[in-house]
């Protein structure tokens, strides 16, 4: 059972008589644990809830549409505590986080619910054989796995848990269930790669048509790894590697099922210093969230954008202003060339790019989601930033608040002494922000 925190005024449950402290024990007969549960069972037009109040037990009957909300609230999004990671994963990065950071930062997840409900992605190690009833029963999908290496052993190895080669079984229940599945593949140096990473391509593509997409992307590694296992970044050489040998497995699969399904992150690309693949690569971006065709994405909708504009008139009343943009490393080349078009097409237009190099995380961070307030004050002091800065928002916490190192927007900005806004990774939103027109 769960506690009911709020019931919205005049709302079907409000109606009913439910009220804010009731505890809800079960929804049409079904124990309630969790929002999976609450989810799923509520999706009918008519459910009866038991509930209890004071300890005393009462029920009521709704009638709504199949989806439609009741007007319930609980203590957390979840309606239970979030599950804490029980991996020690070679490459984990919140091991590698710095001292001093807000205390939340630090906390490892490794939760099933809140993969169907955020994308993240799963180890499985938290989950038991009831779990794993529980999804194929509501037929939640796509789970999303973090597998690494399906070779059970050194799976346990790599994420220090005894479990971790025993649960690889739970993705044969899944696909077998008809489950739609996303996996990922961290990639170490010496550990997982080479052979290691054949036979994981192998294995996982027999969980084909189940499995639908698979991204390997690399480890990332900050300056604080000491005390930690020894990984070293791969180099250019390595990377193209790596590239040759997925692409290759993935041109087979394409070639045999219509599909490549495989997919490396943008960062293999960059450290390679070779051009990433053109649209038709990504088959739909499955991944973007990874890493996968995030930069492709975003010069294809930032090309359109440009595209929407014939000539400079059609911007004249917003397009004499000067404004300034900062990113890493990784996304420096291409947001510099975006600005180099739109000041073409827009001569009244100035665009200052500015890359910033992360000194909070060390040389080897280079996306723009890890850059912290203090890296971007350093990186930007004395430097011309015109009328207004933009800035990314994967920088920010979820609630666009606060930066990785603590320090607020309101800060940053009284800093730097010019309006910031933060542009959600879009380039159709990009272009549009320095044009100063909306969307």
């Amino acid at each position: 059972m769960v506690r009911i925190t709020e019931v919205t005024m005049r709302s079907r449950a409000y109606r009913a008589g439910v009220r804010a402290g009731d505890l809800l024990v079960s929804v049409n007969g079904e124990e309630i644990r969790d929002v999976l549960d609450y989810r799923f069972y509520l999706a009918e037009k008519r459910v009866t809830l038991a509930c209890l109040r004071d300890g005393k037990p009462y029920e009521v009957t709704i009638e709504k549409e199949v989806y439609d909300d009741i007007g319930l609230a609980f203590e957390t999004p979840l309606m239970d505590e979030k599950m804490r990671c029980k991996n020690g994963c070679i490459f984990c990065f919140i091991d590698q986080n710095p001292s001093g950071m807000r205390e939340s930062v630090y906390f490892k997840d490794d939760d099933s619910r809140l993969s169907f409900l955020h994308g993240n992605y799963i180890t499985l190690t938290n989950m038991t054989d009831r779990d794993i009833d529980r999804i194929i029963k509501m037929r939640f999908s796509p789970v999303r796995v973090s597998v690494h290496t399906t070779n059970p052993e050194l799976r346990v190895q790599m994420m220090k848990n005894k479990r971790a080669g025993d649960v690889l079984a739970y993705l044969d229940r899944l696909a077998e269930a008809g489950l739609e599945i996303h996996a990922q593949i961290v990639l170490c140096r010496g550990v997982n790669d080479g052979e290691e990473l054949a036979r994981t391509l192998a294995d996982l593509a027999r969980l084909m048509p189940a499995l639908t997409s698979l991204s390997v992307v690399p480890a990332g590694l900050t300056d604080h790894r000491e005390g930690l296992y020894p990984l070293a970044p791969f180099t250019r050489e390595e990377c193209r590697r790596v590239i040759r040998e997925v692409t290759a497995f993935g041109d087979r699969l394409l070639e045999k099922t219509g599909a490549r399904t495989v997919y490396l992150s943008d960062e293999f690309y960059l450290k390679a210093e070779l051009p990433l693949p053109d649209e038709d690569y990504y088959e739909g971006y499955s991944q973007i969230e990874n890493g996968v065709g995030m930069l492709r994405s975003f010069e294809e909708e930032a090309a359109l954008a440009i595209g929407d504009f014939e000539c400079a008139d059609e911007a004249d009343d917003t397009a004499v202003r000067c404004v300034s943009v900062a990113t890493g490393e990784a996304a420096y080349p291409e947001l510099l060339s975006l600005a180099k078009r739109l000041e073409a097409k827009f001569p009244l237009l100035k665009i200052h790019v500015y890359c910033i190099k992360n000194h909070f995380f060390g040389q080897h961070i280079t996306v723009a989601g890890l850059l912290t307030g203090r890296d971007i004050a350093d990186g930007l002091a004395g430097k011309e930033l015109g009328e207004r800065l933009f800035l990314p928002r994967a920088a920010l916490r979820e609630e666009g608040d606060l930066f990785l190192c603590g320090m607020s927007c309101r800060e940053l900005e009284e800093k730097l002494g010019v309006p910031i806004d933060y542009i959600e990774n879009d380039g159709d939103a990009f272009v549009c922000a320095l044009l100063g027109v909306e969307e």
